[in-house]
């Protein structure tokens, strides 16, 4: 793996970004939405709910983790996607560079990308409504990571759609996170759910991130096994999705449709 070559992919979209501004106000608006809506919402509940002793700082924080697992996924598919509407899908795959670099690469520069969103989108919580997500202590770092690496995975499944589908699979990648969201218990408790799909739901990584994150705000405590949980189930979805994004990868080169996704 040559660190020139992810290092080189890397610059091509940071350029991207930097010389567009519809680009940066498009990465910092929702996210600001995000805030004012769920902000102003969670003060309603606070007027209409005992259930939390702190509703705002709870579903805030949960918004805005959620919006960062959002980011993370949309900002890897979008990279994706701007080869092939640029119509450089075809030369990104004859140059001399390994899938395992243009990886690298994305998952790299999807980070830029998330942060340009979610640090105006903090900053705007604290004066407004008073919550701040670093409340969660040193634990917040490895739910980050959890939530980053989960949806690095979404990416990379969705862009293996994309390589076997073609373009048409696009609307999968805006949809991807919101099929997940019920089950991930970003609102509420996992009690909420049916017995059957409280099962189903432990299996991915977000009910173990916000139901952590909830333990912390409310209780005041740390589980760390829960954290580890979310963390290890995440790296394991990231090991699915690069063996699923390997073999669309080798299937569209075999079936030849590989050339024509750019077109």
């Amino acid at each position: 793996m040559s660190w020139h070559k992810i290092y080189g992919l890397s610059l091509r979209h940071v350029y991207l970004i930097k010389g567009s501004f519809p680009r940066i106000l498009d990465l910092i608006y929702w996210p600001s939405i995000q805030v004012f809506l769920w902000g102003f919402i969670s003060e309603f509940f606070t007027m209409s709910s005992s259930y939390y002793s702190n509703t705002v700082g709870i579903i805030l924080t949960a918004a805005i983790l959620y919006d960062f697992l959002f980011r993370s996924s949309i900002s890897y598919n979008m990279m994706f996607l701007e080869e092939i509407w640029s119509r450089n899908f075809t030369n990104l795959f004859i140059a001399p560079i390994k899938i395992s670099e243009i990886i690298a690469a994305l998952t790299m520069t999807a980070i830029f990308r998330t942060l340009i969103g979610l640090v105006p989108a903090v900053l705007l919580a604290i004066p407004l409504f008073g919550v701040s997500i670093f409340k969660l202590g040193i634990p917040l770092i490895f739910l980050l990571i959890a939530l980053y690496i989960f949806g690095i995975s979404l990416g990379l499944l969705v862009t293996a759609g994309l390589l076997r589908f073609g373009p048409s699979f696009e609307n999968i990648a805006w949809a991807s996170l919101f099929f997940l969201a019920p089950l991930g218990c970003i609102y509420y408790p996992i009690e909420i759910l049916p017995g059957v799909l409280q099962v189903i739901a432990k299996i991915l990584p977000l009910v173990h991130i916000f139901e952590e994150m909830r333990n912390i705000l409310i209780n005041q405590t740390v589980n760390i096994l829960e954290i580890f949980k979310g963390v290890l189930i995440s790296f394991v979805y990231f090991g699915l999705g690069v063996i699923v994004f390997y073999t669309a990868y080798y299937g569209a080169k075999i079936k030849g449709t590989l050339i024509n996704i750019g077109e």
